[in-house]
């Protein structure tokens, strides 16, 4: 029943956003016609694609995704992909639940109070996720978290190759996930050398080819957008009209650090939500489909890293992130709120204390011997009884066993 109105939930925003989405989406179609017409254009296609047009800061798989539909006329491609991208919305929903259930198998969680808490997430993280897809039709931004979110579902089940593999994959379609690859360290520490294999190789055979076609290719790094007045950047005090040379790199670093500090205090389910808070508050553009890639987090640490039957971090971040931009005028107050939604959150998620079931210590060890934690155990999630249904129609939720795609 959850998929059921999430599926109706989807549908009726899709119809309200879609007569007027497909902002952005002629960048895509452009970047897609660009690379597949390679040397039979004028030029500034195929490996020459990021040299001559440094504007189209999507990866090369977006590309690869987006001329699919050239072949349609522009209206109908548009519509298609739009229906794509939104049906990739409720796959990352029922992800998020199986990565969840698996997490959980053995601790005695109530699988009925997970479905609810998967419901009342994806609630609030469909809204958002119409506004990157339909509204937008930022398809870099959608198979980036789409990626992530399936290299998630591989940490749970620890499988190194493809969670390094999924999150090359969503690099090579966005680069900002470049903040997501501390999941890897959520792997056993044997396994981290495979996964960043994995990962190094898929990055390469996608973006080398570029740079060895055409050296001037490294100047889309240096794209520069104007700093709005409502961003968090200006109450950090940079008051630059466009982005300032140190601010993607900073980005990039903030993210990949705070991510491994997640890890090291035993609360991986965070580093969405931590690479996407360093996205927000140190980029100078305050675009609405920014929040999709923190509500993906806050959906993860809802569902994943917390057990609490209401997961209002997703219905914080969609109310302060999203709804400030229609209810607040002012664009000095909007900076203020998002800056302080990431300074909540990040220390909420990071130091905020856990209890643990059981004795002190009893936790699965991880690296040099640090007790990786479970999720806390909380008051409101009652025990599961052993023949009590999982958290997806028709599963089992016997301890030992799970999801058949996760035995």
């Amino acid at each position: 029943m959850h998929l059921v109105l999430l599926t109706v939930w989807t549908v009726l925003w899709f119809a309200v956003v879609e007569p007027n989405g497909g902002f952005s989406w002629h960048y895509l179609r452009t970047g897609g016609e660009l690379l597949y017409q390679g040397a039979a254009g004028d030029g500034t296609g195929g490996l020459n694609l990021y040299a001559h047009h440094p504007e189209l800061q999507m990866g090369p798989v977006s590309f690869l995704v987006a001329g699919l539909f050239n072949p349609f006329h522009e209206a109908t491609g548009q519509f298609h992909a739009a229906a794509l991208m939104s049906l990739l919305g409720l796959v990352i929903v029922v992800l998020a639940g199986r990565s969840a259930a698996h997490h959980f198998l053995g601790t005695g969680t109530n699988h009925q109070r997970l479905r609810q808490r998967v419901l009342i997430a994806g609630l609030a993280f469909i809204p958002m996720w119409i506004e990157v897809a339909v509204r937008f039709g930022h398809l870099d931004d959608v198979l980036a978290l789409f990626f992530t979110t399936l290299a998630v579902r591989s940490v749970t089940r620890g499988n190194a190759a493809l969670t390094g593999a999924y999150l090359a994959l969503a690099m090579d379609s966005k680069p900002t996930a470049l903040a997501f690859v501390p999941l890897l360290l959520a792997l056993p520490r044997e396994k981290w050398l495979r996964a960043a294999l994995w990962l190094a190789g898929l990055v390469a055979l996608a973006w080398l080819p570029f740079f060895i076609g055409d050296p001037q290719s490294l100047a889309a790094a240096k794209f520069a957008i104007p700093n709005h007045p409502a961003s968090a950047l200006r109450w950090l005090g940079v008051g630059d009209p466009e982005t300032p040379g140190w601010d993607r790199p900073a980005q990039a670093a903030l993210g990949l650090a705070l991510g491994a500090l997640a890890v090291w205090r035993g609360r991986w389910a965070a580093v969405v939500l931590l690479g996407a808070n360093a996205r927000i508050v140190l980029d100078p553009s305050v675009y609405t489909y920014y929040t999709a890639s923190v509500l993906l987090g806050t959906l993860l640490w809802d569902v994943i890293g917390q057990r609490r039957l209401v997961p209002w971090w997703s219905w914080l971040a969609l109310l302060t992130l999203y709804g400030s931009v229609f209810a607040i005028p002012d664009d000095a107050a909007r900076g203020l709120i998002r800056f302080a939604f990431v300074a909540v959150s990040t220390a909420y998620v990071l130091f905020w204390p856990v209890r643990e079931r059981g004795r002190r210590g009893q936790g699965q060890r991880g690296q040099r011997g640090r007790v990786r934690r479970r999720p806390p155990a909380r008051e409101d999630e009652g025990p599961a009884s052993r023949t009590e249904p999982g958290p997806w129609p028709g599963r089992a939720a016997t301890p030992g066993a799970g999801p058949p795609a996760a035995r």
